[in-house]
């Protein structure tokens, strides 16, 4: 069995696995509180997830490509300020709100030069942007609300036949995002880099370009979520996004996108989205502590990890083909590597086209 094989059946199980885990929450959490199931409930929890899902689907690009972006949270806060300020200046809620959004993609792609062109790990980048856009946005805003006018409500708290506009918002960004990974030439660049960037690299793709472009949609994502926020509160504020990372993270992660990149679901990631934000909305409405909310999160996040990893193990008998031709490979007649690495992607077990 190829690597594409044991990666589409991993993704495969890890969604079956995600929509077992969301029937049972229906369920659970339905003896937890009668008004859980119904309608309004449900339509109500769903605007409060179009935020994170936002996060999250950019998220989920950065790290199929190998890397982290710390600071979603902090550019939320960022844009929403700015929002603030330009609608309080009197620009109109259009213009305002396009320059948000490139605002956003701003901040992403600058997370995407000091990553791919200084060298500095995500982590450590992304960390440090983290307190500088969150300082960036206390210092502007002086820690003040800025009231946002009613013409732009409707984004927050409008409803299109029925819906919410912010799920309308986040499904259609998802379903991009899903055809864009799966169906472009870009997509796939992003899981050859998360899979095998040095590979990648000696197979001519682009890999700092589509490095930089992931954290810059992962910008553009966080300003869209900034732009629901401020019309769902009717305000601006500072504090906007905080500790939204880390929700985000948990997201991906509970969806079975490895940290180490090469490969993942939107279909997962959206499943995993409604799972938490769902368990969140029982559990707030069972009248459950929030510190108690965040022990549940944290320990579902540990068992995200270990059913990953479970996963991992369970196409291990499927290796040994795959080794097997690599050391013949490497043994064969003119079988040794090049000055170029074409050996490298042999051994890694994955196809940097993949």
């Amino acid at each position: 069995m190829s690597s594409p094989a044991r990666r589409n059946e991993s993704e495969k199980a890890h969604i079956i696995i995600l929509a077992i885990a969301l029937v049972a929450v229906l369920i659970g959490m339905s003896f937890l509180s009668p008004h859980f199931l119904s309608v309004r409930n449900l339509l109500n929890a769903s605007r409060f997830m179009a935020e994170i899902g936002l996060l999250s689907l950019g998220m989920a690009v950065v790290v199929i490509s190998g890397g982290i972006d710390l600071s979603v949270g902090s550019v939320m806060a960022l844009c929403a300020v700015a929002m603030g300020l330009l609608v309080s200046a009197g620009m109109p809620v259009l213009p305002a709100a396009a320059l948000v959004l490139l605002l956003g993609v701003a901040a992403g792609a600058l997370n995407g030069v000091v990553v791919t062109r200084l060298g500095l790990p995500a982590i450590i980048a992304t960390l440090a942007t983290l307190a500088v856009y969150r300082g960036i946005a206390l210092g502007i805003s002086g820690g003040e609300a800025f009231p946002v006018g009613e013409d732009f409500a409707w984004l927050g708290q409008g409803m299109v036949m029925g819906v919410p506009v912010q799920l309308v918002v986040l499904v259609a960004a998802a379903i991009a995002v899903g055809v864009v990974l799966r169906h472009t030439i870009f997509g796939r660049t992003i899981y050859s880099v998360g899979a095998n960037e040095i590979a990648a690299r000696f197979s001519g793709l682009k890999v700092q370009r589509a490095k930089l472009s992931a954290y810059a949609l992962s910008g553009l994502f966080a300003a869209a979520a900034a732009l629901i926020f401020v019309s769902r509160v009717s305000s601006a504020k500072a504090n906007a996004g905080t500790g939204y990372e880390l929700d985000a993270i948990t997201i991906v992660v509970l969806a079975g996108i490895p940290i180490t990149g090469g490969r993942g679901s939107i279909v997962a990631v959206m499943l995993a989205l409604v799972t938490i934000g769902l368990v969140r909305n029982g559990m707030t409405l069972a009248f459950i502590q929030t510190d108690i909310q965040a022990v549940l999160i944290g320990a579902l996040l540990i068992l995200a990890v270990i059913m990953n990893r479970l996963l991992e193990l369970l196409p291990a008998t499927s290796k040994l083909p795959d080794a097997v031709q690599t050391a013949s490979a490497s043994t064969a007649p003119g079988g040794e590597a090049s000055a170029h690495g074409s050996a490298m992607p042999a051994g890694s077990g994955r196809s940097p086209t993949q």
